[in-house]
């Protein structure tokens, strides 16, 4: 045995069954309920009861259902607008910025052209002025990263704060309703999203959206060309692809979906803008790409999971008394379980010794 050998290498694995896969998966959902339930005994609640109340608080009546369709939708949409870039291996953390820049422009129509334009002009406007918005927004880093090779993680993440300032300052300044209040007038109802079965129509779009997404990443040209280039950028120039159109034109694809996330979370959701009207969504959208493998359906159930667990949580605080911290530890100790499950999906762990035992 060669003693430069480390203690312990990790290895890709190859396939693994899909009865393995999910029995991992099982497992370490249960793990994380296991030691959730410890963690409400700490709190001096019934892990029973916590649970029970998390199912009910989301899923026992319409109006937690309503609650749950609103949180995964903005959800839903953003996880499909990263899905294309995260394929290509070009890390786009700026969601959160296009979302509020997609807002924005959104907004911009609502306020100039509100009581001018009938819902069924307005509404349209809108949705494209949140889509280039958000375009626009995702192409200025993808540029750079085409260009001189900057890192687009670094650039796409401190772009999300340009974004809020820029809001931030609209809401406080030329936006601003009664003066010295701080906020945006709520849009007229011309600039409001129609509602469907009590939710706003967004949910509508969405699904639509991931049909779209699921036939443009595994059956087109474009889709086709962004797996080529996540796997080698060497590869693709090789094959005559046009690198640098390539990478702008996705980021485009994934700015402007943000950016119609944007314009629903402002028409449907809000119904009227504010700095922090993304609210983490941006970021959350990037657990529910890496778990649905950059599935577009299985994000659908990723992001119903993850909407359940926040109304959930909610509604423990509110049934048991509970530190509202608890729900927040109970929903990361899930996430981080699924999350690191993968690794044990897609990688081994092989310990020295004699004979070199591998993990499964």
């Amino acid at each position: 045995m060669n003693e430069q050998t480390p203690l312990i290498r990790i290895a890709k694995r190859e396939d693994m069954a899909k009865s393995k896969v999910w029995m991992i998966r099982i497992a370490a959902f249960i793990f994380a309920i296991v030691i959730g339930g410890l963690v409400f005994l700490a709190a001096n609640a019934n892990p029973f009861e916590a649970y029970g109340a998390m199912v009910a608080g989301a899923l026992g009546k319409k109006s937690g259902l309503k609650q749950v369709l609103k949180i995964a939708t903005p959800l839903l949409c953003t996880a499909l607008a990263l899905a294309p870039c995260f394929k290509m291996k070009y890390w786009n953390i700026g969601a959160e910025g296009q979302i509020t820049m997609g807002a924005m422009g959104a907004a911009f129509f609502a306020i100039y052209f509100g009581k001018a334009l009938p819902g069924i002009v307005l509404l349209p406007l809108m949705g494209i002025a949140a889509i280039v918005m958000g375009a626009f927004w995702s192409a200025i880093p993808a540029f750079f990263k085409s260009r001189w090779g900057t890192n687009e993680t670094l650039f796409t993440l401190m772009m999300n704060y340009i974004a809020i300032g820029i809001v931030g300052w609209l809401q406080g300044g030329p936006w601003e309703g009664k003066e010295g209040s701080q906020i945006i007038p709520n849009f007229v109802e011309n600039a409001v999203l129609p509602k469907v079965l009590g939710v706003h129509c967004g949910w509508i779009i969405v699904l639509i959206l991931t049909g779209i997404m699921f036939v443009y990443m595994k059956y087109t040209k474009h889709g086709y060309e962004v797996a080529v280039l996540g796997d080698s950028e060497n590869t693709a120039r090789y094959a005559g692809m046009n690198v640098v159109k390539v990478i702008i034109r996705t980021a485009c694809l994934s700015g402007g979906i943000a950016g119609l996330c944007g314009f629903m979370m402002a028409s449907g959701a809000s119904q009227t803008l504010y700095a922090d009207i993304a609210g983490g969504v941006g970021f959350t959208a990037i657990t529910v790409a890496w778990l649905a493998q950059l599935n577009p359906f299985a994000m659908i159930v990723i992001s119903f999971l993850l909407a359940v667990l926040e109304k959930g949580a909610s509604a423990v605080q509110t049934a048991l008394s509970v530190p509202s911290s608890i729900s927040g530890i109970i929903t990361g100790i899930i996430l981080i379980s699924l999350l690191a499950c993968e690794f044990f999906i897609n990688y081994r762990m092989i310990f020295r010794n004699h004979h070199e035992k591998e993990v499964e």
